[in-house]
């Protein structure tokens, strides 16, 4: 028989939500094991995700900053982009991040094992080196991969998922994007201000389905002049290699022209739970029918010992989200009154400009039946937006329409996702419009879009004119 060693948690997979679990595992004084394949804990998030992918969108705004300078009278020489200098410095901050996580691990005790573990029953876990490891209690926090339809699948090395498209091993002349949610609006956004000529195609009639239309609109219309074309309402319906690019056959309504060829081919339409393979059958875990792990309110499985956190137990695939839970799976695990019941889990959309939403959309909330009231606020009346030169925005309100209270807020706009965090806060904590505009923002900031928002309910808005009936 294998060696077998023995653990009082056993966290498969370091990304934001496994080392999270681990950490506070660990302060709460159990004995605590990490286990992932990857040489170094992070996760895709930190190593093709998250941080190379904003550190590639920092990259791409200064240039863009640049170019939107004309208007200031400030001309710059076109950029010279260094690609492997580019790399290098995406590649030093993910080095740098991954070192720090290494040092926490070691600084907690927290036993990291680079490894592929299955589960052998209900409380053991069989690794790839042959050993075995028994647990109390396991999280499984494994993640996500993208997701390739088998129509689009190529053996070539044209053909790039978004892992593939953060290695930016070149600037392609030209690009297609299929895909146009967030991660494929995001790397197109990043190609084209480095010189790329991109097209988007996507399949529903609309860029980021789900989101908020009013968000929507004034990203697309930034995007439309840095894009060479945006395909809505239309399908990949074949790719092929086609010497030193790939023929793509496109089918809608509108497309004029159905065939065409690219350099390189961006496929970004979605990601699947990594819940394959992992011995669940062995154990009283249960998969829903799109193959996420089913959890109850403490992210406790079917089977009493093991918990799922992060991407594997359902959407939305996003690493706070995943952070959050790994709290709770352990506060739950230690005994402690502990329940995953966020009302509002803010997403970001990186792209310039920034879309940020939290709570419920207007959709959702007269989808469920709500009585709502909308506020609008533009930042065409922005004073701050006025000086960035960035008038474009929007800061939403949905609101109960007896209350007042906030039940969702969205905004597009400059530096959308730094200004999400106090509608986080009025969404969790039940606040009425009245609340948000009696908070005395700074002036000339953004954020003063949440108060006059607030205040245009109530026909107070400073600086939108009340329309009198």
């Amino acid at each position: 028989m294998p060696d077998v060693t023995e653990s009082d948690l056993i966290v498969l997979g370091a990304g934001p939500g496994g080392y999270a679990a681990a950490f506070l595992a660990a302060d709460k004084g159990m004995k605590v094991t990490l286990i992932d394949a990857a040489e170094k804990p992070g996760g895709t998030c930190l190593h093709v995700g998250c941080i190379p992918s904003k550190a590639l969108l920092h990259a791409a705004k200064l240039i863009t900053d640049a170019r939107d300078g004309e208007q200031w009278g400030i001309h710059f020489t076109k950029p010279k982009v260094d690609l492997a200098a580019l790399r290098a410095q995406g590649n030093k901050i993910v080095d740098t991040l991954a070192k720090n996580l290494l040092e926490l691990c070691k600084r907690r005790k927290v036993e990291l094992v680079k490894a592929r573990a299955v589960f052998a029953d209900s409380q053991t876990l069989e690794l790839d080196s042959g050993s075995r490891r028994r647990f109390k209690h396991c999280i499984i926090a494994i993640g996500s991969s993208p997701t390739i339809p088998a129509a689009l699948k190529l053996d070539s090395l044209r053909a790039m998922d978004s892992t593939g498209a953060l290695r930016l091993e070149e600037i392609p002349a030209t690009l297609l994007v299929v895909g146009g949610g967030y991660i494929g609006l995001e790397l197109g956004y990043v190609y084209a201000a480095l010189g790329s000529k991109v097209t988007v195609v996507e399949m529903t009639d609309g860029l980021l389905p789900g989101v908020d239309r009013d968000l929507v609109r004034p990203l697309q219309n930034r995007l439309e002049p840095l894009f060479q074309k945006i395909h809505l309402s239309t399908k990949v319906a074949k790719l092929a290699e086609a010497g030193k690019g790939i023929r793509v056959n496109l089918e809608g309504a509108e497309v004029t022209e159905k065939e065409a060829t690219f350099d390189r081919v961006l496929i970004a339409v979605g990601r699947r739970p990594n819940s394959g393979g992992l011995g669940l059958e062995k154990t009283k875990v249960q998969l829903d029918e799109k193959g996420f792990i089913k959890v109850n309110e403490q992210r406790r499985t079917a089977d009493e010992r093991i918990f799922a956190i992060g991407d594997i137990a359902g959407e939305p695939m996003l690493a706070h989200k995943a952070t959050h839970e790994g709290k709770v799976a352990v506060e739950a695990i230690a005994g402690e009154p502990a329940a995953f019941d966020a009302r509002a889990i803010p997403a970001v959309v990186f792209t310039d400009p920034e879309i940020a939403w939290c709570g419920l959309t207007e959709t959702e909330a007269r989808r469920d039946k709500h009585e709502v009231k909308v506020a609008r606020f533009p930042w065409l009346a922005s004073g701050r937006a006025a000086t960035l030169a960035r008038t474009e925005g929007l800061t939403k309100l949905v609101l109960d329409a007896e209350s007042d209270r906030v039940l969702g807020v969205g905004i597009v706009g400059a530096g959308a996702g730094e200004l999400i965090g106090e509608a986080v806060l009025a969404v969790e904590m039940s606040a009425s419009a009245r609340d948000l505009s009696l908070i005395i923002h700074p002036h000339p900031t953004l954020t003063e879009t949440l108060g006059e928002a607030a205040e245009a309910i109530y026909g107070t808005a400073t600086h939108l004119l009340r329309v009198r009936k």
